[in-house]
């Protein structure tokens, strides 16, 4: 029957009838032949609306307006404004007419018989709205003046005399009510926009103020004057959320105990980017459709709507229907999932899954790490955690869902979904309809349904169902037999009967949840049942075999089975020495967690009674302890999460029981154990519920990992400006446009808090140590920090026991500590720095623990801190010491940000650059790639002379790019020469120990000008004291293998200069065009540029082949690659040394493409290998050309023979020899290179025999040397060399070299034509100039 009320205060009664016959309506239309056709009996009644007939039986005339209407049991309540309530029974309607004033029913603050209730004392009093609570028997109401009330019948019968109210005294402002029955909450939405919740104290029965839902300013700011009174509420058919609507529009979703999850204020009243208002939605009645997936809505508009154009004004001034969809947690109607740690989402027809591998095969962020770490966790419950949690970015939130659509054929006579379950490593799910269930492999992407339809049809599933291994158990009522039943069937097997294990159940149940290999079961008639449940293998089939252990009666303690909203089985226990005795093995059922509306309650195994020793019986026969009387553990809980599994390092997170509280948070009861096995002080509790906040929903608790995943609903404004002038468009824009995201957040940081306030810093040592391996334990760390510095450095008040200083030394205990404390402080304000650095200590002195541990970044962070809290002298002298340590180990980044600090304190500047002052800065990267620049320069010249009148002045010590020009520019400022000199120094110790990769890497790094310094340095650091210390030192560094004497012909590869030549065009042909491609890629001009530099080089070494002492191949082998090599470097450097390799290494295509072009023997091929073999990485041989090339243009000859041996070059050598013997050099340098050659000879014949070869091939030149340095030949400074100084030098070209130790030049090998211009030594003084010389014509091979 209907009852309908009318305006005027009458009620209408109809009748539904349904017409006789095969009358139904919206029948569907199949195409003949199609199996819908014929395959299904009952065929209409599924698939279509029955045809129903309304008949009016009677009209009731109350003789006032109607306020609300309520179904009671068997009767129908109507309050009525008059202030009268009617008590109609809906069978015989006429002779079942009471009514009871309001006036004679006593109220009073609670139940107890002592008071006796106060009347409501005035004459206009009315019901406003009431509705009634089944599970508290009795009535929740709201009065029109604002006040709200509970009235029960004190006794089964319903009349004035009967009723009793109570009420709580603050509430004035009630608008609105709405019922939980599960939970036993009454709901009162008031006038300022906020919902009270009450429940009802079961000793006194007064009204207990449970929560409240209030919006706050974080989820819409202004929100004090938008929303308005609370206009309706509605809970839910599944009673775990409550949706609320304010009078001025908006709509939000709530859950049982005030956890926010939906609010489309931040939509609802925002402006358009047009700048019109959005007229927020106004709902004037709703109602939840199946399930809780749908809320039908029939929104009103208000008269203000004038920003609407006139002719849509009609179209959506008229109410309207709307129908908004949901997809809610899985745990809301299968509780028995809290023990999974995936997310799962289900809606009427999908399912959304936060894990799954389906999804990481496209999608590499959405995979969570679940499908890959539970196996390995399942194989060994021991396995550390560390290795596993590194997957764990994959886990933090994002808007990707995996999500799996549900079958059509299973949904098409099954909607809508009411139960779905996910197996423990995320890979099946199955899903429960109207009637059976299917279930889907995320793997093979494939549906099983049930073979037999009528099988299917047969059962309904009623408890919900859940995964054990590969099986699904679930309960069901077998509508045939009329019988409740607990079904198993196996994943890999068809979906049918034949293959189900069935066990009859002798009541209806309501809630199943698996434990280990157990069966827990919640039935109708109170009774817990415990089922053991086993794998059987009986021929080909495999099933499960299911057994009773236990049943316990609970109905002493449950009012109503409607209430008890989970049941789980857990190993919680108060006693922790139960597990110490075998932490290694995966924990018993030890306790039955019961949550009933909201009270947590727990019942343990009493051990109290004689133990029976587990040896003596057989595990099936052994008889299971009996449980304790019930203790409640927690109120208002939501959802709890246990996990059986066993980890010795992880016990705390995996021993507790974590629970969601709503509104308050979470809460975890968290096991103490006492350290080192040490007996437990009896004083102390073994288990401890610390409260804690969190920002999101949770959904699932990852134990090892320290994590809850949730989701979040995002409400946004949907922009519509392109469908304004749409009138059925401007409808869809009223629905808010929501975004569901996952989401993940980090507890630890609270728990670890928590034990410090309670004074339990050896338990969080504890625990804190267990989690330590996790990726973002120092993110837990800082944020701890942070969160106790904000809240006690900001409060008004004195705090009389901060608790800063215990988390500090709480802190200290980690390595990360110096890093937490300034990471903390540097997301702080200045203003709480004096605070937190009272409590960890001198930032002097952390800075210098840092420098101890060689934690130079951690270090530079602290610098700026020093430089905001002390004088610039500490700062300068604590940077200078960084600088110092930095420049020692290599780190050239901070190196180059110490410079710029260093500079920026003495220009008493901020912390930017100094401002590069130069006017052609081909590019903005400062003054770190003066060798790119400098390459520019070489490249420019030549480019800008004809071949044949190539000229290149000879100062090329001083760089020409920003840095040298801003360096040399400032050198008078101190600050820039106590940073040169600080260099100077640190090139002096890296000469003297023979660190010649250092010293290329350093001056390529910080652009440090090391051929002037060289060329200072000449005569005292940079000279070699000991050449076979040299030798031996480059050899290591370079990664250079020392020579051996090849096992066939020994001197043939020496001898005959044409395989020479073949090797090295290899060497060539590989090194040269990648090199021409990063010239490109590091932006300098185009590659024309670089050709033409290459082919100015090209007619220089043809034409010097003549000039040398040797052969012409060995010239040629000398020189190109010589030349290719200086100009590969000097664009290389201005990358990292270290990282050219990238770019060089790996190009061997290029030898093969020599070798197939070259038809060589088979001996030539050896001869070839050998060579390469005994040649070090490419990487190397360019970073010791480069070498050669600056401490030639440097004048340290010395050097350059040691690099010639390492490179067994002869012709190296010989132009060094040509350069002692022709021009100025100092007589010293040419002593100590001649005893410098005896000693590596000497060494040579005794330790390394494979460098014999190469020297006697320099042998002759050697002899000349000593000639030389015995007459103490010392030719004037620039005297222009003649043709006939060498015999050899047959061509008119003459190989010139000349040397200055006085002004910084370079001596540097030149071809210059017959005419010789001697230059003046001013000319050569001026390095910063770089012009090409106008006054001859010269060719130059830049050595």
């Amino acid at each position: 029957m209907i009852a309908v009320s009318t305006a005027n205060g009458y009620i209408l009664f109809f009748h539904i009838t349904s017409t006789r016959g095969d009358k139904h309506l919206y029948e569907p239309v199949y195409p003949k032949g199609s199996p819908q056709m014929k395959g299904t009996p009952h065929f209409k009644e599924e698939q279509c609306a029955p045809a129903l007939n309304l008949e009016m039986r009677k009209i009731l005339d109350l003789q006032a307006p109607i306020m609300s209407l309520q179904s009671v049991l068997e009767d129908l309540l109507v309050a009525t404004s008059d202030g009268l309530l009617h008590l109609i029974h809906w069978g015989g309607m006429t002779n079942g007419r009471k009514a009871i004033n309001l006036c004679t029913v006593p109220f009073s603050v609670d139940l107890q018989s002592s008071r006796v209730g106060s009347f409501l004392g005035f004459t206009d009093v009315h019901i406003r709205d009431m509705e009634y609570c089944a599970t508290l028997d009795g009535f929740a109401v709201v009065f029109n003046d604002g006040k709200v009330g509970f009235i029960t019948p004190v006794s089964s019968r319903f009349t004035a005399e009967q009723l009793h109210g109570v009420w709580p005294q603050d509430v004035v402002d009630g608008t609105c009510v709405a019922v939980n029955n599960k939970y036993r909450l009454m709901a009162f939405g008031c006038v300022s926009g906020s919902v009270q919740v009450y429940t009802i104290d079961n000793s006194t029965g007064a009204m207990l103020l449970s929560h409240k839902l209030e919006l706050t300013a974080k989820q819409y700011p202004d929100v004090w004057n938008k929303t308005g009174a609370v206009k309706l509420m509605r809970w839910s058919p599944d009673n775990s959320v409550v949706i609320v609507t304010w009078e001025y529009g908006g709509l939000s979703l709530w859950s049982v105990f005030g956890a926010q999850l939906i609010c489309t204020l931040g939509g609802d009243f925002a402006y358009r980017s047009d700048g019109t208002k959005k007229e927020p939605l106004k709902i004037n009645s709703m109602s939840w459709g199946a399930e809780g997936y749908h809320l039908w809505v029939i929104s009103g508009f208000g008269s203000q709507n004038t920003e609407i154009e006139s002719d849509l004004r009609s179209v959506v001034k008229q109410p309207s229907i709307l129908l908004f969809q949901f997809i809610k947690s899985v745990l809301t109607v299968n509780p028995c999932m809290s023990n999974q740690e995936q997310v799962l989402l289900q809606g009427e027809d999908r399912l959304y899954l936060n894990c799954g591998e389906a999804s990481q095969t496209q999608n590499p962020r959405s995979s969570s790490t679940h499908s890959e770490h539970k196996p390995s966790r399942e194989k060994s419950p021991f396995s550390d955690g560390g290795l596993e949690s590194q997957g764990l970015s994959t886990l933090l939130g994002h808007r990707h869902w995996h999500v799996v659509q549900i079958s059509s054929t299973y949904l098409e006579s099954n909607w809508p979904i009411r139960f779905s379950a996910i197996d423990k490593l995320g890979q099946n799910i199955a899903v429960v309809g109207k009637f059976g269930f299917a279930h889907y492999s995320l793997l093979t992407k494939k549906w099983k349904l049930f073979g037999n339809i009528t099988q299917e049809k047969n059962m309904i599933v009623t408890g919900g169902l859940a995964w054990w291994n590969d099986f699904m158990v679930l309960a069901c009522y077998n509508i045939n037999d009329h019988q409740e039943e607990l079904r198993v069937y196996l994943r890999t097997s068809n979906l049918d009967n034949a293959f189900a294990h069935v066990t009859k159940a002798q009541a209806e149940t309501l809630l199943l949840s698996v434990f280990q290999d157990m069966v827990i079961v919640f039935r109708a008639d109170c009774s817990i049942c415990l089922y053991s449940i086993e794998r059987k293998s009986d021929g080909p089939n495999t099933t499960a075999g299911i057994q009773v252990l236990q049943e316990v009666s609970m109905s002493r303690y449950i009012p109503h089975p409607f209430l008890v909203v989970s049941v789980t089985l857990t190993s919680v226990s108060t006693e922790n020495g139960i597990t110490l005795k075998m932490p290694q093995q995966a924990r018993g059922a030890e306790s039955i967690m019961l949550n009933l509306a909201g009270q947590l309650i727990m019942m343990q195994r009493d051990r109290s009674g004689p133990q029976i020793r587990e040896k003596d019986s057989s595990p099936n026969q052994r008889k299971l302890l009996p449980f304790c009387p019930p203790v409640v553990l927690a109120q208002s809980v939501e959802n709890v999460w246990t996990t059986c599994r066993a980890n010795k390092q992880k016990r705390h997170l995996l021993e507790a029981l974590w629970l969601s509280c709503g509104g308050a948070g979470m809460k975890v009861w968290l096991p103490l154990f006492p350290r080192d096995h040490r007996k437990p002080h009896s004083f102390l509790s073994q288990r401890i519920m610390l409260p804690f906040h969190i920002n999101i929903y949770p959904l699932a608790v990852l134990f090892e990992d320290a994590l809850v995943l949730g989701a979040v609903n995002d409400t946004l404004l949907y922009d519509s400006l392109y469908t304004r002038n749409n009138a059925r468009e401007q409808l869809e824009v009223l629905f808010p446009f929501c975004v569901v995201e996952r989401t993940s957040q980090i507890y630890l940081h609270h728990i670890l808090r928590q034990l410090l306030v309670r004074n339990l810093g050896e338990q969080a040592l504890l625990l804190a140590q267990s989690c330590a391996a996790l990726p973002y334990f120092p993110h837990v760390l800082e944020l701890m920090l942070h969160e106790v510095l904000e809240e006690e450095a900001t409060s008004r008040e004195p705090i009389p026991d901060p608790l800063l200083p215990t988390v500090a030394k709480f802190i200290t205990e980690f390595p990360l500590f110096l890093q937490t404390v300034v990471h903390c402080a540097r997301k702080t304000e200045y203003a709480l720095w004096n605070y937190l650095f009272a409590a960890v200590g001198n930032p002097k002195n952390l800075f210098e623990e840092c420098l101890m541990a060689q934690d130079l970044d951690t270090a530079a962070s602290y610098l700026i801190i020093l430089q905001n809290m002390e004088v610039p002298a500490v700062s300068r002298q604590h940077a200078t010491l960084l600088f110092n340590t930095a420049l020692e180990q290599g780190k050239w980044d901070l190196c180059r940000h110490m410079i710029r600090f260093l500079k920026a304190i003495g220009s008493g500047e901020s912390e930017t650059p100094p401002s590069t002052p130069t006017a052609q800065e081909p590019s903005s990267s400062g003054g770190f790639e003066f060798f790119r620049n400098r390459s520019i320069s070489l490249s420019q010249s030549a480019e800008n002379v004809p071949p044949s009148k190539f000229s290149l002045q000879k100062t090329l010590s001083m760089p020409s790019g920003p840095s040298g020009k801003r360096w040399s520019k400032d050198s008078d400022c101190a600050e820039n020469m106590y940073i040169d000199m600080m260099l100077w120094r640190h090139a002096r110790r890296l000469l003297e120990d023979v660190r010649l990769k250092d010293l290329g890497c350093f001056a390529a790094q910080l652009g440090f000008e090391l051929i002037s310094w060289l060329c200072k340095e000449r005569t005292r650091a940079a000279r070699v004291d000991n050449f076979v210390i040299a030798l031996k030192r480059l050899h290591k560094d370079f990664l250079w293998p020392l020579p051996i004497i090849p096992a066939s012909s020994i001197n043939s590869p020496f001898k005959n200069g044409k395989y020479r030549t073949v090797g090295e065009q290899l060497l060539k042909s590989q090194s040269a065009d990648p090199f021409l491609n990063l010239e490109m890629d590091a932006g300098i001009s185009n590659i024309q540029r670089s050709q033409s530099w290459l082919s100015n080089i090209g007619p220089t070494h043809h034409e010097i082949d003549t000039a040398s002492s040797h052969g012409p191949q060995m010239q040629d082998a000398f020189l190109s690659p010589l030349s290719n090599k200086g100009d590969e470097c000097s664009i290389g450097s201005a990358t990292d040394l270290t990282e050219s390799s990238s770019m060089v290494d790996g190009d061997w295509t290029m030898v093969d493409e020599n070798f197939s072009t070259l038809s060589l023997t088979q001996s030539e091929l050896e001869h070839i290998s050998m060579e390469l073999a005994s040649k070090g990485p490419h990487k190397s041989q360019v970073q010791l050309r480069y070498l050669l090339h600056i401490f030639m243009e440097a004048g340290c000859l010395d050097w350059c023979i040691v690099i010639g041996l390492i490179l067994r070059e002869s012709s190296v050598i010989n132009q060094i020899l040509v350069i002692t013997q022709s021009s100025e050099v100092d007589g010293e340098m040419l002593q100590n290179i001649k005893t410098g050659l005896h000693a590596v000879d000497r060494w040579a014949s005794t330790d390394c025999p494979g460098y014999k070869p190469f020297l006697n091939i320099i042998k002759p030149q050697l002899q000349k040397l000593s000639e030389i340095t015995e007459e103490q030949v010392q030719p004037d400074a620039f005297q222009p060399v003649t043709v006939g100084k060498t015999p050899e030098q047959s061509s008119p070209r003459a190989e010139e070299n000349r040397g200055s130790s006085s002004h910084g030049s370079i001596p540097q090998g030149e071809v210059g034509s017959s005419s010789l211009v001697s230059r003046k030594e001013e000319d050569i003084a001026q390095a910063e100039e770089e012009e090409p010389f106008q006054d001859g014509t010269y060719d130059c091979s830049v050595s």
